[in-house]
């Protein structure tokens, strides 16, 4: 017994963890996958600026997929997701949350409307288990078939304004055709395997333009590898998180969680209160017409001072109003900069606050989220 519980705490690997250690990658774990923090002994900045500039490659095969196929696909998907898929067309992708009854979120991921009746859907690596038994909970009722695919399939991004170039190029993949937020699934016919069936998607974690590819372990270590060759630079999850965090993209854990609603989290665009009903709505309908008690908003210091996860936030008087979810002194636009949950009058843009970061406190002023302009290709 203590045996099988030693291996069922250890950290899961990826289909491409050797690649990342024969890059000399320095590895953490992160929602229980052993995954590469960053390549650059100089640091996350050239990663970071590769992805601005130029193009860079992330593994991430930790995120899990769930397949969603059946006459009453398109309802149970409505039922357990805030935006509206009703009569989408094959091909369009939607971003959205899972929900609690109380409005706090289970999730947030992407929906992929691959057929009639066919919906693939990408969640977060931390919250599959969770997220898996809560969407077999609310499928009865439901003449679906449900199936946990995590396992099966691997996925890398290709993330910067050459992103298209190198798919086309390098990996033979038809990508141009794509417009932001679609995606298709093709079949491979040269891959030594009989067929390959890959799902290509262009939405993008970074605020690049950017391109995921999901398909079988073998075929994404053959795209690895033809990447790598040509030169593409591989990325780790600290720029990932540095690059997403600039254009103001939420992360789960820090910006939504069960305790954060999506109103909070100022992503009301993506709750569809007009749907005929989904978990949660009544109570984010209520939330929204009250207004919620605490609001996500960008704080700018004056100083060069980091702020970071879990640091408070001050009003002028010295009493605390909230809590840092992400902060960094960006590498974009050289400022010290942060995401925080404060209380709801806080929240409008220029009101001045404070933060207290270790025994000081540095002021600082209420700003947009959005710290970098986003490039991607929307048409």
């Amino acid at each position: 017994m203590a045996i099988k519980q030693e291996l069922e705490k250890k950290e899961k690997r990826t289909c491409l963890y050797d690649k990342h250690l024969s890059l000399g990658a320095t590895m953490v774990t992160f929602g229980g996958f052993d995954m590469p923090l960053l390549y650059q002994m100089a640091g996350i900045a050239p990663e970071h600026m590769a992805v601005r500039e130029h193009v860079g490659l992330f593994d991430v095969s930790h995120m899990g997929e769930v397949t969603v196929k059946g006459p009453d696909a398109e309802r149970y998907v409505q039922h357990i997701f805030t935006n509206d898929v009703a009569g989408a067309p094959i091909g369009k992708i939607y971003y959205g949350m899972m929900c609690y009854e109380n409005g706090g979120t289970v999730d947030d991921l992407l929906v992929y409307k691959m057929g009639e009746n066919d919906f693939f859907l990408v969640i977060n690596a931390a919250n599959i288990d969770k997220d898996w038994a809560w969407m077999l909970e609310h499928a009865a009722g439901f003449d679906i078939d449900l199936q946990n695919r995590s396992d099966y399939y691997g996925q890398i991004a290709v993330q910067g304004p050459e992103a298209e170039h190198a798919v086309e190029t390098v990996l033979g993949l038809p990508c141009a055709e794509l417009t932001f937020y679609t995606c298709k699934q093709i079949t491979i016919t040269h891959h030594p395997s009989p067929t390959t069936q890959v799902i290509i998607s262009r939405t993008g974690y970074t605020g690049e333009d950017g391109f995921e590819i999901y398909a079988s372990h073998d075929y994404i270590r053959e795209c690895w590898d033809k990447l790598i060759a040509a030169g593409v630079q591989a990325c780790g999850l600290g720029c990932r998180d540095t690059l997403r965090f600039e254009v103001g993209l939420p992360l789960y854990g820090d910006e939504l969680s069960e305790n954060i609603t999506p109103i909070m989290a100022g992503l009301g665009m993506f709750v569809k209160l007009d749907k005929a009903e989904f978990i949660g709505k009544e109570a984010l309908a209520r939330q929204k017409a009250e207004g919620p008690a605490k609001k996500l908003v960008g704080i700018e210091l004056a100083d060069k001072a980091i702020p970071r996860h879990g640091y408070t936030v001050l009003n002028m008087a010295g009493e605390p109003i909230g809590e840092v979810t992400t902060g960094y002194h960006t590498l974009s636009t050289d400022k010290s900069v942060c995401m925080a949950l404060v209380d709801a009058e806080y929240a409008k843009l220029d009101t001045e606050v404070q933060i207290q970061i270790r025994k000081k406190v540095f002021p600082g002023k209420v700003v947009k989220k959005q710290f970098y302009n986003k490039s991607y290709k929307k048409s």
